[in-house]
């Protein structure tokens, strides 16, 4: 089995700490260490709805790696009677505005979004993405 080794960024998109972190040996993710980070907690203050999406540009998918730590919070954040689920919005290229996205695997339209931000959607919009 081949152990997979810490990736480095292809893009400008970290901080400085997060660059820092791919490059410390001792806690590569060879050895198990995972760092991701969760694109959005999406609340609803007047009604403390909320939830948490993951975004992906370019018709990407989650790693391995971060559907394991997003399991993990996504089963913490499941004893809140607020909590909408874990979300995964997918982009054939950036945004709502330039091609198809998918919520959940399900393809929608820029109104379905929209809808499922103000938690307007039926209830089953809002069980999440199996991790």
């Amino acid at each position: 089995m081949e152990i997979e080794m810490t990736r480095r960024r292809y893009d400008k998109c970290s901080t400085e700490f997060g660059l820092w972190l791919r490059d410390q040996p001792e806690i590569d993710s060879g050895l198990g260490f995972v760092a991701t980070n969760i694109d959005y907690v999406w609340l609803y203050r007047k009604t403390g709805k909320w939830m948490l999406i993951e975004e992906k540009r370019y018709e990407r998918l989650m790693t391995y790696a971060q559907g394991a730590a997003f399991k993990v919070v996504d089963a913490c954040a499941k004893s809140d009677e607020n909590y909408m689920g874990f979300h995964f919005l997918r982009f054939e290229r950036t945004s709502p505005e330039d091609g198809w996205m998918k919520l959940d695997g399900k393809l929608i339209n820029k109104q379905d979004l929209i809808e499922f931000l103000r938690f307007e959607k039926p209830k089953e919009w809002y069980v999440g993405i199996r991790l």
